[in-house]
């Protein structure tokens, strides 16, 4: 395992459990608009928590596998910065393997390219963004996309794709163990193009299973830093927690569709927000030190319940 500090200045490699720390010219980064070198992100776990999208201007590559067809696979990603705005040139591999056991994915993994551009300068918009097919969510470190929607809903094909319509009820959440969505061990699998997008925390860029304050692991489309799922609290390193709670009760019908069963959280329909419940935001954020950024969370909405700001363009999907 790696630990990888991303700078604008310098990038340190530790490689952990016997290598050696080095830093080398060849890992630093001058200016704002690129970067010489490349820097192998494999496996990395990161540690810089900088809000500013500027200070990981880079080429970054990665050698993974995908476990069930044995097939090897480089990722790429290059972040530049211009005109008031970060550019992540990705190729849709991400920096670990994937598709191990309990995968099943419908489609192989194909390395797709994408350009995504977030601005440099994030602000909270006049109302809040709510997330849509249409639009992906955040891009993280390692040049795979956020998607959190699934466009499946009950009683709509077979459950699984082709439910469009943001007021359709019962949209399956595909973060939860109920609805079999054949997710990897990075809560991720394939569109039907072959592109590799996480529906939740990667489970990866940081420790999640241990109290160390986590780092900046992407960037949502509103130009907003997202973390890992630990702060510090006062002096106390413990995981954010989500304002979002299960409905008591049992489901009613909704426009003639009715699921029946109790709130179980299959269907994001399952969760209402509640203000205070916990430590983040309807969008699944909060301000620290004068900062917002989205947090990683254990439970709904998993990383973001909307945007605070403003999404940029490019994360629009193009069908």
């Amino acid at each position: 395992m790696k630990l990888i500090l991303m700078s604008s200045m310098v990038v340190l490699l530790t490689a952990c459990g016997g290598g050696n720390s080095t830093t080398t010219d060849s890992e630093e980064t001058t200016g704002t608009t690129g970067s010489t070198g490349s820097t192998d992100i494999t496996d990395a776990i990161l540690v810089r928590k900088s809000e500013n999208c500027v200070d990981y201007v880079k080429r970054y590559t990665s050698s993974v596998k995908d476990i069930q067809r044995a097939v090897n696979f480089d990722g790429s990603l290059v972040i530049t910065a211009t005109a008031g705005k970060c550019t992540f040139a990705v190729n849709s591999i991400p920096n670990h393997d994937f598709n191990d056991a309990p995968a099943h994915f419908a489609h192989n993994v194909v390395a797709n390219t994408a350009t995504y551009e977030v601005t440099q300068t994030p602000t909270v918009a006049s109302s809040i963004t709510a997330l849509s097919l249409g639009t992906d969510n955040a891009v993280f470190l390692n040049g795979i996309k956020l998607d959190l929607l699934a466009a499946g809903c009950f009683g709509v094909g077979g459950g699984k794709i082709g439910c469009f319509q943001m007021a359709t009820p019962f949209r399956y959440d595909p973060m939860s163990p109920l609805a079999n969505f054949g997710t990897d061990s990075h809560n991720a699998h394939t569109q039907p193009d072959g592109t590799y997008h996480y529906h939740g925390s990667p489970n990866a860029l940081f420790y999640s299973d241990t109290a160390i304050e986590s780092p900046v692991i992407g960037f949502a489309a509103d130009g907003f830093p997202i973390y890992g799922s630990y702060f510090d609290d006062n002096g106390t390193i413990r995981k954010a927690t989500s304002s979002y709670q299960l409905k008591t009760g049992t489901r009613t019908a909704i426009d003639g569709v009715d699921p029946g069963g109790s709130f179980d959280g299959i269907f994001v329909d399952d969760y209402e927000y509640s203000s205070g419940a916990g430590d983040l935001d309807e969008c699944n954020g909060m301000t620290i030190d004068g900062v917002y950024g989205y947090y990683v969370t254990d439970s709904y909405p998993w990383v973001l319940g909307c945007f605070k700001g403003t999404p940029d363009s490019s994360f629009n999907k193009r069908r």
